[in-house]
């Protein structure tokens, strides 16, 4: 099947620039699998955690399920360090709703929260089932009918049913973007709406067209894949892999894997300035030092420091 999807695409940022965007994927986990989400509340305020971060950070997000002890998304953003500062922001943001209700204030702390490049478009397929189908972990017996994921604003030609009450947030009051919105920001330029319980609509939230557009706006492949998807091996890629410390053989062949992707060519092959594109991607990407990408990329240490940005 040919695929026009544009997965790097110009978009129209929450700021109103047009800028060329990037899709990562986030997974936020509460400490130890702490229950971030102990009753609806949780649930609703976090996916509008989701939406004010993203409009704070200047991204956009694509697609989201919020679970009991974690939240998976995708977003576009300019760079890696955008997307992780949206994480950065999420965490800090639903920590000190959480400690105000619950008096814990560490339920985030000290956890990563890596923002994953998906540099191919069989990655972002897999990494938006995979999100969706996180939605079946907390016991969901139908998708469509789970509240907390964007899976509804996918082919649903961004309309929500006739009958169905809503409001635009950028037409409530201050009092009522508080009560219902959790927060003081100025909301009167969103398209967001929210149903008769307060809650948003998925399809005001989500890019819904870029899902499509990846899919080939072809619901019945997006549904196969949805149902096809290789969770294990997906969870290794997103979440377990970028956070364990792998050997200098195993980082190697991870770089040299990715260097081929990107470049048709092994890492030594590389140019100075190929190498530190790549760089940056593998440092923010699995759990590693300057120290052992100096050896995978035959680089000096302080050549590696430099290239990223730190001090000894």
């Amino acid at each position: 099947m040919k695929s026009y999807f544009d997965r790097n695409p110009f978009k129209e940022l929450p700021d109103g620039t047009n800028k060329k965007v990037f899709p990562f994927h986030i997974c936020i986990e509460g400490l130890e699998n702490k229950v971030l989400c102990r009753d609806d509340y949780d649930y609703d305020l976090f996916v509008k955690v989701l939406c004010l971060c993203a409009r704070r950070k200047n991204t956009i997000l694509v697609m989201y399920t919020v679970v009991s002890n974690h939240v998976h998304c995708i977003v576009l953003a300019e760079t890696q360090i955008v997307a992780e500062s949206f994480a950065n922001e999420i965490k800090k943001l639903y920590s000190m709703h959480f400690c105000k209700k619950y008096n814990d204030s560490s339920v985030l702390k000290r956890n990563d929260s890596k923002a994953i490049f998906l540099d191919s478009d069989f990655y972002v397929r897999n990494a938006i089932a995979y999100v969706i189908r996180n939605a079946m972990d907390n016991g969901a017996t139908a998708i469509q009918d789970y509240r907390w994921t964007g899976f509804r604003a996918v082919f649903s030609g961004g309309r929500i049913p006739a009958n169905k009450p809503v409001r635009q947030v950028s037409l409530l009051s201050c009092r009522d973007v508080r009560q219902i919105m959790h927060t003081g920001d100025k909301l009167d330029d969103v398209n967001w709406l929210i149903d008769e319980a307060g809650e948003l609509e998925p399809v005001s939230i989500c890019d819904w067209r870029y899902i499509e557009s990846a899919f080939n706006n072809d619901q019945s492949f997006f549904l196969r894949l949805i149902g096809g998807v290789n969770t294990s091996e997906m969870t290794n890629k997103l979440l377990i892999a970028p956070r364990q410390m792998r050997t200098d053989n195993e980082l190697l062949l991870s770089t040299n894997e990715l260097s081929q992707r990107w470049f048709s060519a092994n890492v030594n092959e590389l140019s100075i300035e190929k190498r530190a594109k790549l760089l940056i991607y593998v440092y923010h990407s699995f759990k590693t030092t300057p120290a052992q990408l100096a050896r995978v990329f035959e680089l000096k240490e302080d050549t590696i420091r430099q290239l990223l940005g730190k001090k000894r």
